[in-house]
């Protein structure tokens, strides 16, 4: 009972009070054939900004295997330029917003996805 209790009390403080840890959760698998499917033409399937549409794009898709450069970014700060768009967030207004297409998780996994291009 007290376990139960217990974990119960460090689930609800990690969701609530620590939300960036439950946003960090996601499936890199999942996330790759995501971003294969909506994130590859621009940005090439390793994440280099190669994809087949970047030659036409200016600015050009981000290089999402620059170590520093994913450093510097926190999960929210992803989760919110995939939702809402390079636009909404002060980038590229080329990019679209997905967050009518992918759901939380979905994004989640793509975040996962990235984080594992630039180790």
């Amino acid at each position: 009972m007290q376990k139960d209790v217990a974990s119960s009390i460090t689930i609800l403080l990690i969701t609530v009070l620590f939300p960036c840890l439950a946003l960090a959760q996601g499936n890199a698998d999942k996330g790759k054939a995501l971003f294969a499917r909506q994130c590859a033409s621009c940005h090439g399937s390793g994440g280099k900004g190669d994809g087949a549409a970047a030659a036409a794009l200016n600015p050009k898709p981000t290089n999402l295997t620059d170590k520093t450069y994913m450093a510097g970014l926190k999960d929210e700060q992803l989760i919110e330029v995939i939702k809402k768009g390079g636009g909404a967030v002060g980038k590229s207004p080329l990019m679209p917003p997905f967050g009518a297409a992918l759901k939380d998780q979905d994004v989640r996994d793509v975040v996962a996805f990235l984080r594992s291009l630039a180790k």
